[in-house]
């Protein structure tokens, strides 16, 4: 396990350390100096809460597996399953996070990164680690394994990571198939009024399809939340959101929002 995390890892880093040679090369303005290290700090806090996050996630589905309705037998067939199931799960928490107030207080982290870079992908709120989890256990009860849904999560966040970047274009005819594209998260992380509440999937695309949220990307992006600008400090971007939701301020917001798009 911990040698394929090592290579895993090596990946990361060298398509980072590419996306930034391409963005040098090709005068691209994708990466802000202040912002990447506000992103990489909250990776950082992540990672040193990751013995936490994980203790809590194996013990939340752990504990519901003994109260499974059925027991689903593993073979590739259900392996694949497992991983649908995932996704589907995936799609339906990501689309709430953006529809509920509170769990967007938590995800706004994510959203309101400025630029379109590797860097932004771990970008994500320290304790959106610990309500996540919460959305597999009604897979758990249905008989699927904890283990497999989370192999299956860990290996879409992994497809995820390549998929913020401005360095791959559109793909052709592979554009709102089956698979994300970075064309199609570009639209997810875009604040104009036609792509906002867009392309909720993870590795697959295919349940934005199915509800009805999917939105090729046709015009340049907006990046960040409607209200522009909003920090650099780790701390801020994590807690300061929930702070205006507990004022009330969120709603407010979240009406705006829905003014413009009507």
């Amino acid at each position: 396990m911990e040698i394929i995390q090592f290579y895993f890892a090596g990946i990361v880093a060298l398509a980072l350390i590419a996306e930034i040679i391409w963005s040098y090369r090709k005068k691209k303005p994708v990466f802000n100096l202040k912002e990447s290290l506000g992103n990489l700090g909250i990776f950082l806090g992540n990672n040193l809460m990751k013995p936490l996050s994980l203790g809590w996630k194996y013990f939340a589905l752990g504990w519901v597996e003994s109260f499974q309705f059925f027991t689903i037998p593993q073979n590739i067939f259900t392996v694949v399953l497992t991983f649908l199931a995932a996704e589907f799960g995936f799609y339906w928490y990501h689309r709430l996070s953006h529809e509920i107030p509170l769990l967007w207080t938590l995800h706004h982290t994510h959203h309101s990164g400025m630029r379109m870079n590797l860097t932004t992908a771990v970008r994500l709120n320290w304790l959106g680690a610990f309500v996540s989890p919460l959305i597999y256990i009604p897979f758990v009860l249905l008989g699927f394994s904890p283990e497999i849904l989370t192999i299956s999560l860990a290996i879409g966040l992994f497809f995820q990571y390549f998929l913020h970047t401005e360095a791959v274009g559109k793909l052709g005819i592979f554009e709102g198939k089956f698979f994300n594209t970075p064309s199609a998260h570009r639209v997810h992380h875009g604040s104009n009024t036609k792509y906002i509440d867009k392309n909720y999937g993870g590795m697959l695309i295919i349940f934005d399809r199915l509800f009805g949220t999917y939105q090729r990307e046709t015009e340049k992006v907006k990046y960040g939340v409607t209200t522009g600008f909003y920090s650099n400090n780790p701390i801020k971007l994590n807690f300061f959101p929930l702070y205006q939701f507990v004022k009330g301020n969120w709603k407010r917001e979240r009406e705006r929002i829905k003014e413009q798009q009507s």
